[in-house]
Parts: structure tokens; C-alpha cells; sequence
């Protein structure tokens, strides 16, 4: 019998496994010998200990942001949390103007395009010539009708990190709400909202080795949105709907192991991120996308001349896990939106893959998929003729 050779996972910024630990935490949530009972039922001793490990979990997200607990509205996800922060920023606000990225994830650029729809006026602020979204960027385009900016923290696609605290500065100066969406970094990066000045943060609890179907997002004050869930009080009228608890209580504890473990872990993945671009920059006529200066460890874009991405993955997909970007696009023909806007032409986009790593991976995971990337570049291109 053929044994299929292990495979190696190098998509985290896709989706991360959950936490074992957390696991079993979900599972004391789930049982009728568990705190099953729902939070908003105060009558009795269920539903109060739900709510105390829902609220227990709130605290934990709001500490790995320096937040406060009651600033925290959980959602189903950063895709809630971003259309509950732009569309009800946007309908709470008298401005009708919006400014976000190019370069953002769909989730906030389709969202700005529905307000577009609804006759709001949209401002994609371009990257500079290093692939940034700069505080001046941002500047240029804000009018005294600007409700609202939007930008993300860490790009999910090439990894570059966003200078969010001089951006903050700029539209505390102007009075404007600003909105970030943190997905990406909230594993990776310390993130402090009072220092950054920021008004909204999204979270993804899938993305920092908690569950799917959870997240959330960090309101500064009441008062900045108008709710775009109805049917109950929950979170304070702002997200209608019975909490998940396991979900809540399983993100919760993922903040915290990153709170407490992402100093060292990232040291150890950009050690293995130093070891990756090395090793895929030795495989010939190889690229890297991106402003490698102002980039995350973890997340690098690559381009691998007269390879596409298709054909490449499709090679791989049962050896090594990797991806041609966002994992919410991944169905999408046309070349990455994020590389044309930093210039990258169509036919090197198209030759373009996302590695990311995760906690779990180790120095044998990178050596491992480089070989396997390495062997099947050079049949393809065979096959080519190129």
C-alpha cells in the first residue's frame, strides 16, 4: 500500500488550528453537565455561570488589546465586525464620506462598495512607491464630510504592517473615527488601541488559534454605530443574538495564550522566516513581494516566473498547504488586486503564492516544503518549456 508523505501546513494566515487547550475548555461549554445555559438567562444558576465565563473571556480579549471589557461586542467573525463598524459608523454619522486602502480585504472593500451603492462617496488611498499606506496618504484624502477611516494592520496578502499610531494621530487631529482591521496581526503583533488611537478594532478568533464562527469588535464609545443586528439587547443593543458561549470562551483563552506567548513565538517564526525567504530565494528566477522592511514574519508573497500559482498549488495540494492569497478569494481567476496596486504586473501576479507560518511549524516544516516547492517549480517550468 502507498503511504501519502505527511503534509505540510503553511496557510496560517488562512486559518489557524485550535488551541488544544482551548478545546477542551469548548467542551466544558457543550455538555448538560457544563455551563450550557444561555448568558442573556439571568434567572438562574445556567445562565449566570454562562455569562460569567462569556464575560471572563471578554476581559481576556479586551487585555490583549488594552482595552476595556465593556468596550468589546463579540460577532461571528472580522467579516461581522468590519460591516458593523463601516456600515454603522457610516449610518451613525452626519459626514458621507468614507477613506480606506486599495489594499484592504475584501471584506472591508466590498462593504465600502455596498455604501457606495447607498450613496456614500468612497476614497481608496493608494500605496506609496515602498507598497505603504502612509499617514500623508490618508491626510490628502480627508474631507470635512469624512465620516470614517479604515485601514488594516497587518495586509493579509504580503504582510506589510501599516504605521497605525501616526495614522491615528492624523484623524484624532480631524475628529474622524477610525477604524482598524486588526485580523491578521492580533497573533503576531502587540496591539494597544489607546496608544494607536484607535475608535473600532476588528478581531478574528480563528486567526489567533481559537474556534471559527467567533470574533470581535473593540468600540471605543457609545454612540460611534448604529446596530445592523435586531432582534434582542445583547451587547448592549449593538449585536442582537443568543452568544455562543463555547465560541466566546474559546477565543477568550486564544487572546490569552497570544498575550502571554506571542513575544516569544514571533522571535521563533522570524528565525523561520529569515530560513524560508532564503530558501525559496534560492530556487531560481524568484521574487518577493512586498516592502521586506515593513513586514510582518510569517507572511510572505512569492512569485516564481513562468509558474502559475494554479498550476503550482494544484502540484502541491496534497504535500504542502499554501495558498494564492486571501483564503476568502481563493476562487477568484483575476490576479491579487493587493500585487497590482503595488505594481506587480499580471503575469508575475499570477505567479504568485502566499507561505505563512504559524506556531506549530518548525525549522524541518520549512526545509520540508521549500524541497517539495523547489522540485515541483522546476517540472513545471519543464513542462512549460520555459
Amino acid at each position: 500500500m502507498t503511504v501519502s508523505p505527511p503534509a505540510v501546513y503553511l496557510d496560517y494566515a488562512a486559518t489557524t488550528p485550535v488551541d488544544a487547550e482551548i478545546v477542551d475548555l469548548m467542551r466544558e461549554c457543550l455538555g448538560g453537565e457544563g455551563t450550557f445555559g444561555n448568558p442573556a438567562s439571568r434567572s438562574h444558576r445556567f445562565g449566570q455561570e454562562a455569562r460569567e465565563r462569556v464575560e471572563e473571556a471578554r476581559t481576556l480579549v479586551a487585555q490583549l488589546i488594552n482595552a476595556d471589557p465593556y468596550q468589546i461586542v463579540w460577532t461571528s467573525g472580522a467579516t461581522e465586525s468590519v460591516n458593523l463598524a463601516l456600515k454603522g459608523t457610516a449610518q451613525a454619522a452626519t459626514g458621507r464620506h468614507v477613506v480606506t486602502s486599495a489594499l484592504e480585504h475584501h471584506a472591508v472593500l466590498d462593504t465600502c462598495a455596498y455604501l457606495e451603492t447607498k450613496g456614500y462617496e468612497v476614497t481608496y488611498v493608494e500605496p506609496n512607491a515602498e507598497g505603504l499606506i502612509t499617514p500623508g496618504g490618508i491626510r490628502r484624502a480627508l474631507r470635512k464630510d469624512t465620516a470614517l477611516v479604515s485601514v488594516m494592520h497587518v495586509n493579509n496578502e504580503v504582510g506589510t504592517v501599516t504605521d497605525l499610531e501616526a495614522i491615528g494621530e492624523v484623524t484624532r487631529k480631524h475628529g474622524v473615527v477610525f477604524h482598524v482591521d486588526a485580523a491578521q496581526s492580533a497573533a503576531r503583533l502587540a496591539i494597544d488601541v489607546q496608544a494607536f488611537g484607535v475608535d473600532l478594532l476588528s478581531l478574528s478568533g480563528h486567526k489567533m488559534y481559537g474556534p471559527k464562527g467567533i470574533g470581535a469588535l473593540y468600540v471605543r464609545e457609545a454612540g460611534l454605530l448604529e446596530p445592523q443586528m435586531h432582534g434582542g439587547d445583547q451587547e448592549d443593543g449593538l449585536r442582537s443574538g443568543t452568544l455562543p458561549t463555547h465560541q466566546a470562551v474559546g477565543m477568550g483563552h486564544a487572546a490569552k495564550i497570544v498575550k502571554e506567548n506571542r513575544a516569544a513565538e514571533m522571535a521563533a517564526t522570524a528565525k523561520l522566516d529569515r530560513r524560508l525567504v532564503e530558501e525559496l530565494t534560492g530556487i531560481p528566477r524568484t521574487a518577493i513581494n512586498g516592502n521586506p522592511d515593513q513586514r510582518v514574519p510569517g507572511i510572505v508573497n512569492v512569485s516564481f516566473e513562468d509558474v502559475a500559482s494554479e498550476a503550482l498549488m494544484m502540484v502541491l495540494r496534497d504535500t504542502v498547504a499554501i495558498s494564492s492569497g486571501s483564503a476568502c478569494t481563493s476562487d477568484r481567476v483575476e490576479p491579487s488586486h493587493v500585487l497590482r496596486e503595488l505594481a506587480v504586473e499580471d503575469e508575475v501576479a499570477e505567479c504568485s503564492v502566499r507561505f505563512s507560518l504559524g506556531r506549530p511549524t518548525t525549522a524541518d516544516d520549512v526545509d520540508l516544503a521549500t524541497a517539495r516547492v523547489a522540485e515541483a517549480v522546476e517540472n513545471l517550468r519543464i513542462l512549460k518549456g520555459a
